[in-house]
């Protein structure tokens, strides 16, 4: 699973798609990584973390982080001011 990740929602989205795709409940994957279900929900709706948190959580989905820059998707932004 690749997915472009821009925002905390689609990030929050892309997680989501992941744990249920692993056939994991929002609560068991909080057990496996020591955090309230209530934390795993707020992830999934865009809602803050911290690193510590978002890895803990990509770590129990077996997931990784890329980087990568960004493709040309419009005017630069010394073109909009």
């Amino acid at each position: 699973m690749t997915s472009l990740v821009r925002s905390p929602t689609a990030l929050g989205d892309a997680l989501r798609r992941a744990r249920r795709a692993a056939g994991l409940t929002q609560a068991e994957l909080g057990r496996r990584t020591q955090l309230r279900q209530a934390t795993i929900s707020g992830i999934e709706n865009g809602e803050g973390a911290t690193l510590d948190t978002l890895f803990a959580v990509l770590t129990a989905l077996q997931l990784d982080l890329e980087l990568g820059p960004r493709r040309d998707t419009g005017p630069a932004l010394d073109e909009l001011f």
